[in-house]
């Protein structure tokens, strides 16, 4: 979620925590048509698709409002990586970690993808669960490149969540990742695939 969006967005400017330690609590998000939260019910079902999450290490790639790797934390994942490169979304992913007061678990990475990628890859680190929500119109186009930089960032058991638009099919591979299962669903205007790695 950043600041190439330009579909429909919900006039809200709040999102709230679905469940976990911070169930109930609301969430700030950037104002305008440059972010996408996702809404509260997908959020759900995209955590029931995903399982337990306890533990894990999670990269919000394109994190907005950073709902998502927050929701994440909520459900007591071990450590979030919020990546967004709009100032708004960025201010706005700042005021959330400290809202939850979760500073010393969550990293908020003011970056485009590709550098923030780079930047994961030379430090060494590694993450369970990656959770990809680009603008709609530029899901296809990164398909073919973000799964070699993602490559060496999640490990074989890891799992991959795209978001994308309902009326433009997902891509069905993120090479060279390779998967051992693939869920797909739809809700609403939003499709949602949930991928297990080899």
């Amino acid at each position: 979620m950043f600041a190439a969006r330009t579909h429909r967005r919900h006039s809200t400017a709040h999102v709230r925590i679905v469940a976990g330690e911070f169930r109930g609590r609301r969430l700030s998000a950037p104002a305008g048509r440059e972010t996408r939260p996702t809404a509260d019910r997908v959020r759900e079902a995209i955590f029931a698709l995903i399982g337990p999450v306890e533990g894990a290490s999670v990269l919000d790639l394109f994190a907005g409002s950073g709902a998502m790797g927050l929701e994440a934390l909520s459900r007591g994942a071990a450590g979030a990586t919020l990546v967004d490169r709009s100032p708004r979304a960025v201010a706005c992913l700042r005021t959330n970690v400290g809202t939850l007061g979760v500073e010393d678990r969550a990293r908020v990475v003011a970056r485009d993808w590709r550098a923030a990628l780079a930047a994961e890859r030379a430090a060494g680190r590694t993450y369970d669960l990656v959770i990809l929500d680009p603008p709609y119109t530029l899901l296809g186009r990164i398909a073919g490149r973000i799964g070699p930089a993602l490559e060496p960032l999640v490990p074989a058991g890891g799992t991959i969540v795209l978001e994308g638009a309902a009326r433009a099919p997902l891509p069905t591979e993120v090479p060279p990742l390779h998967t051992t299962s693939r869920t797909d669903r739809t809700y609403g205007d939003t499709a949602v695939s949930v991928l297990r790695l080899r």
